[in-house]
């Protein structure tokens, strides 16, 4: 429904020549309008001139005038397009329960009424005396789930004894000497606890890193020390030559 009739009131500002939203609309000596462009394109240069939509011939070729009315119309709607456009309901998005087809992304949820509603229909939840005690969280989906199956209440509560969620008839009654907290609270104590994990997990790749680097230095040093050792074997290998012949000369010689 709602799709038919934003597409009936795009259809009041198509020009019939485009079938698109008018570009500089104006309007010919019989009333009609079209884009400028359009119209002066559909006209000859030279010879009568037909209307596109009644018929009317004109004999000299009209002087165009910008409708203003017209073209300031149009920019209002193609402004309430764009904001309808950016406010549909994308996937990810929580979308409004009320809105027919297509349907709006919703800017809170009534733990109440257990809906979403868009910018809209939030209205009377702001506006009515009744609706303004409702408890307004953001936006979520299966409100059902956020709801105590046992006393039909919003679960408010986070027992720490449990580690479940709980309404406050459930903190009263089942819950009385348990560890309870606000669920803001509860929140605020599992983020520090993370935050808490995640400095230590990185202080144990950094320490890891750092290992990792000292044994490269090590297993570089110690290249380099092989290399050293082969280049002084190497280089006294002559020597130990020369010694060894003059030995084996005397050994025979003597002999």
């Amino acid at each position: 429904m709602s799709s038919t009739s934003e597409r009936s009131s795009e259809e009041t500002f198509w020009c019939s020549i485009c079938l698109e939203v008018f570009s500089e609309p104006v309007s010919t000596p019989c009333g009609h309008n079209f884009c400028k462009r359009c119209i002066s394109e559909a006209w000859a240069p030279e010879g009568p001139c037909t209307c596109p939509l009644c018929k009317e011939v004109f004999h000299r070729r009209p002087q165009f005038k910008v409708n203003c009315f017209l073209l300031e119309m149009v920019s209002k709607f193609k402004l309430e397009a764009e904001k309808s456009k950016s406010q549909r309901s994308k996937c990810g998005d929580v979308s409004c329960d009320l809105c027919s087809e297509p349907k709006l992304k919703a800017l809170k949820s009534c733990l109440v009424c257990l809906s979403s509603f868009c910018e809209t229909h939030l209205q009377p939840h702001l506006t009515v005396s009744g609706l303004k005690r409702h408890q307004l969280m953001e936006p979520v989906e299966n409100l059902e789930d956020r709801m105590c199956p046992t006393h039909q209440r919003p679960l408010e509560l986070f027992c720490g004894t449990d580690q479940s969620c709980v309404c406050t008839l459930c903190g009263l009654l089942e819950h009385k000497n348990h560890e309870l907290l606000s669920l803001e609270e509860a929140c605020e104590s599992r983020r520090s606890s993370l935050l808490h994990t995640q400095a230590q997990s990185q202080h144990m790749v950094e320490q890891r890193r750092l290992k990792v680097q000292e044994i490269q230095r090590c297993v570089e040093l110690s290249d380099t020390e092989v290399h050293r050792e082969r280049a002084v074997g190497l280089h006294n290998v002559p020597e130990r030559v020369h010694h060894f012949g003059e030995r084996e000369l005397n050994r025979r010689y003597y002999c």
